[in-house]
């Protein structure tokens, strides 16, 4: 019985560095979009060129149903400021079958290398998400030096890119519209007998302009508005020409009481729990997300990182850890409770524990479940196991149980143990097919949604089946070693 279980578990353990992590399984629902984002300053028209070409190239892909594009935002809310320009767009692809995968695959396969052949521009790939979860990966970068959070969060995005399996790597730091920012002389100003607040608002009439009456049509109402002329304004080098102050005795142009410079403002400032911070978030591809983290914790070690800059997992990350902990604990309430419940029924304390024995061979099924069909340890399949808990222990609950009505009746126990497992070997096994063959349609991954329910069932069905095949010769065998050292015939 030891070298058995030294053995299984040896190869369990072996299998067990094998199983990917992550949240949820990837859900496909037939339809996905990529969000694009052309140079900061790129106009609509550009934009709206752009997007109708990548459309019509997907439009022509097998498979496809239906193509939306939008130009000048990404589809979210009014509320979500950044998430908003006329540089920025939005491709969405409808498949003909919801239930094709392979070519839902190929289309997103074929528009990642479409886009990322594009120079200057930088998509994100994402579905419609009936889950309110988070980017799969999202690494928070903290620092009050902005130049050195800047210069980390470039490099540490540079190497994230090259980590295998993550792509659409974005970073929160990246620049936004550009801008022309005035710098008044205000000692000059006050020569000349101007004020800021005057200075101010003939700059801003003068290029945005400002509704001086209104038109009445009918029931329309349609503004006028007075501005500088097109030709005063169309390049950022006759701004320092235009005229702040204008009277008989002299013209006094911008250049004259300001300075001007071009740059580029943030898109945003964020700040997470108080502190400034810059959050890089990427997608993944063919790999599982604890690997890819892995992958990530591996490459922030060899960082050159300045001493003033932090980094922590957010994310889907972070919810793995919330959400496994509390799993991790609702097992254990299981196990306890059902040790609680045998431990009054069989008046013994010793028995239960024979029991809880088949606990850990269910979980050898599961693991060779996981590895044998390629799936990760998620949510779902900690649910199943808790499921499993329950459920795997009912075989020897009927087997021990039998054995001690017998050896009540004053059979000799090496006897009872061999007549129990005769008489239970049918019930046994009834009630396990009964399981297992119930949740075969849900294992087999048919319709939509499936990649939810299938690493359930797959758990629950293998994690059952190799428990109860061990149940009839390590339940036996345990007893017979326990019972000879804790019980009298």
């Amino acid at each position: 019985m030891l070298v058995a279980a030294a053995a299984i578990f040896a190869g369990t353990l072996a299998l067990g560095g094998r199983i990917g992590v992550e949240l949820i399984p990837s859900l496909t629902q037939g339809e996905f979009y990529f969000d694009v984002e052309l140079p900061e300053g790129a106009p609509l028209a550009v934009t709206d060129r752009l997007l109708a070409s990548v459309g019509e190239d997907a439009a022509g892909l097998a498979g496809v149903g239906r193509v939306v594009t939008t130009a000048g935002s990404t589809g979210a809310s009014a509320v979500d400021a950044s998430a908003k320009g006329e540089n920025r767009g939005r491709v969405h692809v409808v498949m003909a079958d919801k239930d094709d995968r392979a070519a839902e695959a190929e289309t997103v396969a074929h528009l990642r290398r479409a886009l990322g052949r594009l120079p200057g521009l930088s998509f994100q790939f994402d579905r419609p998400s009936y889950f309110s979860f988070k980017r799969p990966v999202e690494l928070e970068v903290y620092g009050e030096d902005v130049g050195a959070l800047e210069s980390g969060a470039a490099m540490i995005a540079e190497a994230m890119e090259a980590v295998p399996g993550l792509t659409d790597v974005r970073s929160s730091a990246e620049m936004g519209n550009p801008e022309l920012q005035v710098f008044f002389a205000v000692d000059r100003m006050a020569q000349m007998g101007l004020t800021v607040d005057e200075v101010s608002e003939t700059l801003r009439t003068k290029l945005r302009g400002n509704v001086a009456t209104r038109l009445n049509e009918g029931e329309r109402k349609i503004d006028i508005v007075v501005r500088a002329s097109a030709d005063a304004r169309a390049r950022v080098e006759q701004v320092p020409e235009l005229l702040v102050h204008d009277s008989e005795e002299r013209a006094v142009p911008l250049k004259a009481v300001a300075l001007t410079r071009l740059t580029a403002g943030p898109s945003e400032i964020r700040r997470v729990g108080q502190r400034r911070a810059v959050v890089i978030s990427g997608n993944l591809d063919g790999r599982d997300l604890g690997s890819v983290t892995s992958d990530i914790e591996a490459v922030l070690a060899t960082l050159p990182l300045p001493g003033t800059v932090a980094t922590r997992f957010a994310g889907q990350q972070l919810e793995i850890e919330d959400s496994f902990s509390s799993l991790y604990l609702a097992i254990g309430l299981a196990i306890f409770l059902v040790y609680f419940v045998m431990a009054s029924q069989f008046e013994s304390l010793m028995q239960p524990l024979i029991i809880l024995f088949t606990i850990p061979l269910g979980l050898i099924g599961v693991i060779w479940a996981l590895v044998s069909t390629g799936s990760t340890l998620s949510v779902i399949v900690l649910i199943g196991i808790v499921m499993l808990a329950g459920i795997v222990v009912k075989n020897a609950i009927v087997l021990v149980d039998y054995i001690n009505q017998l050896r009540e009746e004053g059979m000799a126990r090496e006897e009872a143990i061999v007549e129990a497992g005769r008489v239970r070997l049918r019930p046994i096994l009834m009630t396990t097919l009964t399981t297992v063959l119930a949740l075969v349609p849900m294992a087999l991954g048919l319709g939509e949604g499936a990649e939810i329910r299938q690493p359930m069932a797959v758990t629950v069905i293998d994690g059952l089946t190799v428990s109860t095949l061990l149940t009839l010769i390590v339940i036996p065998t345990v007893y017979s070693v326990l019972d000879r050292k804790r019980f009298r015939a």
